[in-house]
């Protein structure tokens, strides 16, 4: 077992980082000009760091596998994005927004990570507002603010329910620029298909051309790794279709340490399940939370519509349950309710596995026109997909994967276990313990981009200067393009009978089944055996149309299944291993009598970290012991 670095610095907590960014080591603005970095990945996160580094004076090369830098994930996020600016004057600060992510994380993240993180949250509403992101204002003009689950305040900052998507559109001005300017090289349509690595160190990638089929060398001083999360793993998310694990893949597989993998998010308000067949989930906002409640019949099997059944014959379980924070709980506490529900016979809808969010309280109150001001194009876009109209008659939703806490293990300057290989973003486990609270996504992706990579990526950078620039046709970028040309080879030309759908379906299943929202030892035991068998047939049986030399999406999609059955037994080891329930890992084994995540602190307070240790072979586990000076440890109560 390694002993993990996380290079956190000493002092106390408050100014810890303060004082860390004046002590770093400095690159100058003439040294700036000769080193380049490459980042994968175009969303907030990428998008961000790439614009920064580049307005710094680094040399960049951007890399995206969609048709434009706009087209990244980040677009689809709806609610908001959190900072401690406390303009409702309701008791926020800096170490209440630390507090509760540590708390919403079940404390299972670093407390100096975090309270970073709550740091600069300001800054970055202050950023964004100076790029004219549209956020959401009040009647005299001041920024808005509404709140999320797992707090007691309004932190919230929002633009309708597209917060996303003007945040990237910020994002991608700034990048933008930089491509103007020629400091940053965007390489759309392009998908890393290999870390290269030289005498341990990342010094480049392989990628392929989607539209022509080319592998491509780039090189350089450092790589950023901006990808995003793995929740496609279990087919049916709220992800983006392509949304993948391959980049942090191919690091793990080079060397690049995989922290808490099982740690998954399954958010409770999103549109169920309609058909065997279906593909893709739909997420509806958490902050519908704000003003919607959620409520079962208090009969089961019950078959009359929302509007039919009383008011006193209905169970408004999360505000009975938990009556101090009700519909606002954290996303794992709601989640876990709404399935006890549902598997209990309460669940409504034709397929008994929905609750209703209802919205007639708040329009009685507030009325039509400012319910529609805040949720306007949500409840255009839940209309759109169920025909149903959430003005009229509640929605029916139900929990499904939609993020990931766990991600490649960074250091505090955001660092992997190789050298020069940085990661950012939802694709590092940094900052959300077991559960990500609301709004926190979009706040973890900017603050690392815009406001921490930039300072610590130097402390590495600094010792660049003075190396020579390793030229692509360096021996390590033979091997690397050699191995991926003989992987889509033997893809290309496999003669089996099975589409990619079958087996990406058939892995979804196993993990929904087995390492889902509920966990237990012989479940998955039993999901390990299954991902072996299906990982055999996959490459054994696999059908893939066309070429290797042009566009060819099921080639792009059988690679990226490849990866994440190769994950999800990794994920399961993970669940396997951590005997204890926290945050979203709920292990049926561990849990209180009234049916809550039951920790083991004495022995799990921990980052698992899992280390490649070759093919065919059981993934090897590295600790981090995870110590916290400023909150106690206490059994999470949301009541």
């Amino acid at each position: 077992m390694v002993k993990l670095k996380s290079q956190i610095p000493g002092g106390d907590l408050i100014n810890q980082w303060t004082n860390y960014k004046s002590s770093l080591p400095l690159v100058s603005p003439a040294n700036k000009q000769k080193l380049e970095i490459i980042v994968i990945g175009t969303g907030l996160a990428g998008a961000s760091a790439a614009a920064s580094l580049a307005e710094m004076g680094y040399n960049i090369k951007s890399f995206c596998f969609q048709d434009s830098p706009r087209r990244a994930h980040s677009i689809a996020a709806q609610g908001g994005i959190n900072a401690s600016k406390n303009y409702q004057n309701d008791g926020d600060s800096t170490y209440r927004l630390f507090y509760d992510t540590i708390k919403g994380g079940d404390y299972r993240s670093r407390e100096s990570n975090v309270y970073r993180l709550a740091e600069v949250s300001g800054n970055i509403i202050d950023q964004c507002v100076a790029q004219g992101v549209p956020f959401a204002r009040d009647y005299g003009g001041s920024l808005a603010n509404r709140s999320f689950g797992g707090v007691q305040v309004s932190r919230t900052f929002y633009a309708r329910g597209q917060t996303g998507q003007q945040l990237l559109l910020g994002a991608y001005s700034a990048l933008s620029r930089q491509i103007a300017n020629g400091k940053v090289q965007m390489f759309s349509k392009h998908e890393m298909l290999d870390l290269v690595l030289v005498d341990g160190v990342a010094k480049g990638i392989i990628a392929r051309n989607l539209i022509s089929g080319k592998l491509e060398r780039y090189s350089a001083n450092a790589v950023v790794l901006a990808t995003g999360g793995y929740g496609n793993v279990y087919y049916l998310s709220t992800n983006a279709m392509g949304s993948n694990v391959t980049a942090i893949w191919k690091a793990y597989k080079k060397g690049a340490y995989f922290a808490n993998p099982c740690f998954t998010q399954i958010h409770p308000t999103c549109i169920p399940v309609s058909g065997e067949y279906q593909s893709k989930l739909t997420l509806m906002s958490e902050s519908l939370r704000n003003d919607g409640r959620i409520w079962v019949p208090q009969e089961k099997n019950e078959n009359r519509t929302p509007d039919g059944i009383p008011e006193n014959e209905r169970d408004y379980y999360l505000e009975r349950r938990y009556p101090a924070f009700g519909n606002l709980v954290p996303r794992d506490i709601a989640s876990r309710a709404a399935k006890e529900r549902c598997d209990s016979g309460f669940g409504v809808g034709a397929t008994g596995q929905a609750v209703y969010l209802d919205f007639k309280d708040a329009i009685n109150t507030l009325g039509k026109d400012t319910i529609s001001s805040r949720y306007g194009n949500l409840f255009e876009m839940y209309n759109k997909i169920t025909g149903d109209d959430p003005y009229n008659t509640p929605m029916r939703i139900y929990p499904a994967v939609h993020y990931t806490m766990g991600g490649l293990w960074v250091d505090y300057n955001l660092m992997t276990t190789v050298p020069g290989l940085f990661s950012i973003g939802e694709c590092n486990f940094s900052d959300h313990g077991a559960n990500r609270l609301g709004a926190s996504a979009l706040m973890q992706g900017l603050a690392d981009g815009y406001f921490i990579l930039p300072y610590t990526i130097g402390t590495y950078l600094s010792n660049e200067i003075n190396k020579s620039k390793v030229d692509i046709s360096h021996e390590a970028f033979d091997r690397s393009e050699s191995n991926v040309l003989d992987r889509i080879n033997y893809l290309i030309s496999n003669k089996g009978n099975t589409s990619i759908d079958v087996f990406h379906r058939e892995l979804g299943n196993i993990m929904w089944e087995h390492c889902g929202m509920s966990r237990n030892k012989a479940g998955l035991k039993s999901a390990i055996d299954k991902l072996k068998d299906l990982k055999q047939s996959f490459w054994k049986d696999v059908k893939i149309p066309g070429k290797a030399d042009n566009l060819n999406l099921e080639l792009e999609k059988a690679g990226r299944v490849a990866d994440l059955i190769e994950l999800g037994e990794v994920m399961v080891h993970d669940a396997l291993q951590r005997e204890e329930s926290c945050g979203a890992h709920f292990r049926e084994e561990h849990q209180t009598k009234e049916g809550e995540a039951l920790r083991n602190d004495e022995d799990f307070t921990n980052v698992f970290a899992w280390a490649h240790d070759g093919e065919d072979l059981d993934p090897k586990l590295n600790i981090e012991k995870l110590i916290f000076e400023n909150v106690s440890l206490t059994q999470r109560s949301y009541k």
